[in-house]
């Protein structure tokens, strides 16, 4: 099968020619149709995540058909259409993953392959409204989202909730999925295209984070928010707990800016504040966020479709961090 392998003599991708995966007896093997990027795969190549091992063969969302099946599976899964949910090895905490959890795509191989082998439990039918492209765009994106809006932050109706950087994949899949929940959204991004994209969507507001007074701003349109959700961290985030209603929830799920310097701890008790951590989820969550995809025909926003031939391409579109939406990889008509 063809692949895309990144090695660390050359830290590029590279199509290869590779062994098609044999699986074990709980396992899948899927014929990949579409794949996504992830930020998680730019910091892999870059050289920037925790414990790479090469070779790797990226790719965390997934969508395709069941070509294969281990001896303990149903053959009933033969054929069928699927995604894949990436997160492996939760363990038995629902509240924090176990030290041997992994995601799809290093150290396990992941999508960017015509064939991926996955273990079954791994894998849940396509949503009939989504195309391949968009069934393959939404798994990691709409699950950590998920966890963070529903789980963790308990986005409610009438809540006024904002997302930090939109665009990226999980901050317009937490959007999507907060305003399901009948919460009034707003943004912060570090363009007017952006933000009138996002108002185009169905936005509330938001404000450009690169302004010197956009707390200010959001402030006196809003008088704070209920819920915040969180993935830069770094010198904003003192201003996030600012605009926060008092006993609001701030849920974090990544830290892309950096630390957080001179953290304001006297405005988080005084104000009884919660800030909660948050990552991807278990298969419970994958399961009821797709539950939920489903009931309210939720759809994933695709910034560009790429070839499998021109995968580097697409991680040249991701790096730039000029997209809005998922950027996705056909590999199979």
């Amino acid at each position: 099968m063809k692949a895309f392998v990144l090695r660390k003599e050359t830290s590029e991708l590279q199509l290869e020619t590779l062994q098609i995966p044999v699986i074990g007896d709980n396992d899948v093997l899927i014929k990949m149709k579409s794949a996504a990027l992830n930020r998680r795969d730019v910091w892999i190549c870059k050289g920037k995540y925790a414990k790479i091992e090469y070779p790797a063969v990226l790719g965390s969302d997934g969508s395709g058909i069941v070509e294969k099946i281990g001896n303990n599976v149903s053959k009933e899964w033969l054929g069928q259409e699927v995604v894949i949910h990436p997160s492996l090895n939760w363990g038995e905490n629902p509240s924090a993953q176990s030290k041997n959890y992994s995601i799809l795509g290093m150290p396990t191989q992941g999508t960017l392959a015509e064939y991926c082998a996955v273990p079954a439990e791994n894998i849940f039918p396509k949503p009939v409204h989504l195309s391949f492209d968009e069934a393959g765009a939404f798994p990691l994106a709409y699950l950590t989202a998920y966890r963070a809006v529903v789980r963790q932050a308990n986005v409610l109706p009438g809540h006024k909730v904002l997302i930090t950087g939109i665009g990226g994949g999980v901050a317009l899949a937490a959007f999507d999925i907060a305003r399901a929940l009948g919460a009034r959204v707003y943004a912060t991004t570090s363009s007017d295209d952006k933000l009138l994209k996002f108002g185009l969507l169905g936005g509330n507001g938001g404000a450009i984070y690169t302004t010197d007074n956009w707390d200010s701003d959001v402030m006196m349109a809003t008088n704070g928010f209920d819920v915040i959700i969180d993935s830069a961290g770094g010198p904003n985030f003192n201003k996030l707990t600012n605009i926060t209603v008092p006993g609001g929830t701030i849920a974090v799920y990544g830290a892309t800016v950096g630390a957080v310097p001179e953290l304001n701890l006297h405005r988080i008790f005084w104000k009884q504040l919660k800030i909660i951590g948050s990552t991807m989820g278990n298969t419970d969550d994958f399961r009821d966020m797709l539950a939920f995809m489903n009931t309210h025909k939720l759809r994933p926003v695709i910034d560009s479709v790429f070839t499998f031939e021109n995968t580097p391409n697409a991680f040249t579109r991701m790096a730039a961090s000029e997209q809005f939406g998922k950027i996705v990889v056909r590999i199979s008509e």
